[in-house]
């Protein structure tokens, strides 16, 4: 099995639903054909020189797909016309869908954690390596977003889990077997010692860390239970 990624950004503006809300959405859709892993949401350079609606962010849809020939165009056409379909006026939407990022694309991801890039940029990158990348409306600019998400996210190592599995069911403090049953893949301290027991403060929403391709929960001691950490 491979892992089929797409990536959006800068699909809303103050006052909608916003872009997880949207990616859920379109999650769903995909679901019906291919197994969902979930969604990842990574964070971009935070600076007021970048158009953005609350802190700069983007989110990636990861599904298992087959050995077979999967035809990518086809899979952006169908995103599209769900993001077209939602499209709010204002909103500078970016479309990224691919199977596997060139190390090239993976830089440029990182770059975006700490530097200003450009659109241009982001279309040289998508054209010298054939990577599916579509501007949906306004100026364009989330498929800045859109590209260093998915790259972001193909090198199974930065961001965070805010759906995957039953975690969003799950509030309040929690059993680890509540939490690791709803379909993470472990709890663990950032020293890396795995926490099979006891009980977790999830401060109401669970969102595991992709590590190592999977979504791990991080926690910190908490008197006599455990806090859960959320990175960015």
């Amino acid at each position: 099995m491979s892992r089929l990624y797409v990536g959006i950004d800068d699909t809303d503006i103050l006052d909608s639903p916003g872009t997880g809300h949207l990616a859920r959405e379109i999650a769903a859709t995909l679901a019906e054909r291919w197994p969902l892993i979930g969604i990842t949401r990574h964070q971009l350079l935070n600076d007021p020189r970048v158009p953005m609606t609350a802190r700069n962010s983007a989110n990636v849809i990861h599904l298992k797909v087959g050995a077979n020939a999967l035809d990518l165009n086809h899979v952006a056409d169908e995103v599209a016309a769900l993001m077209l379909a939602r499209f709010q006026p204002g909103s500078d939407p970016g479309l990224c869908v691919a199977l596997d990022l060139p190390l090239p694309a993976i830089e440029f991801g990182y770059r975006t954690k700490t530097t200003l890039v450009t659109q241009e940029e982001a279309r040289r990158l998508a054209d010298t390596h054939q990577l599916i990348l579509r501007a949906l409306g306004g100026t364009g600019g989330g498929i800045i977003g859109a590209l260093a998400a998915t790259a972001l996210a193909s090198t199974g190592e930065d961001g965070r889990f805010i759906s995957v599995g039953q975690i969003r069911e799950l509030r309040g403090i929690q059993p680890v077997e509540a939490i690791t049953a709803a379909g993470i893949s472990g709890v663990r301290t950032l020293a890396g010692q795995v926490v099979s027991s006891g009980f977790i403060e999830t401060d109401d929403k669970i969102r595991p860390a992709l590590i190592g391709g999977e979504a791990v929960l991080l926690v910190e001691p908490a008197g006599q239970q455990w806090r859960a950490i959320r990175r960015d």
